[in-house]
């Protein structure tokens, strides 16, 4: 299956889980949760009111090299916008790729999908745990904080 029959299947479009597809291209579904939603929204409002200049927005489809994966929030600048608009799913990252921790995400899982976002141009990936508590990374390890959204709080509220 590719990402064009998800999104045109009348059966997939009124479930409530976060749909990917993995490197084989079979469905993996994970179930939302409030805190996950309150968490990814918090995220997205925060990023778009300090980098004003582009476009934040969760459920961000990202085509890697396992297949498309879903980014729980991302932050890209004018010129990304301007090279990729809103073609789904995107062939390169945005510059900040979030993904938040769930019970149904193992670390492996996480680590995964960090390195995939870096193969395809991401310039640094957040990871926030389920606590609210963000994670900072660029390709070559992690940071204390953003670079690219200098004080963006180490933790995040609901």
């Amino acid at each position: 299956m590719d990402w064009s029959a998800v999104l045109s299947d009348p059966a997939l479009s009124e479930l409530p889980f976060k749909i990917e597809l993995n490197e084989w291209g079979k469905i993996e579904m994970t179930p939302a949760s409030n805190i996950h939603g309150m968490l990814q929204t918090a995220i997205a409002l925060d990023l778009k009111q300090r980098l004003a200049g582009g476009k934040a927005f969760v459920e961000c489809s990202i085509q890697t090299a396992k297949n498309v994966k879903v980014a729980d929030v991302v932050w890209c600048s004018p010129a990304f916008y301007a090279r990729n608009g809103v073609s789904t799913p995107y062939q390169e990252a945005p510059e900040i790729v979030v993904e938040v921790a769930s019970p149904s995400n193992r670390i492996a899982e996480l680590v995964e999908k960090k390195a995939l976002y870096f193969e395809k141009g991401a310039k640094e990936v957040w990871i926030c745990e389920e606590s609210g508590e963000m994670l900072f990374y660029r390709a070559d390890g992690k940071l204390s904080e953003s670079m690219l959204c200098p004080g963006f709080p180490a933790q995040v509220e609901p």
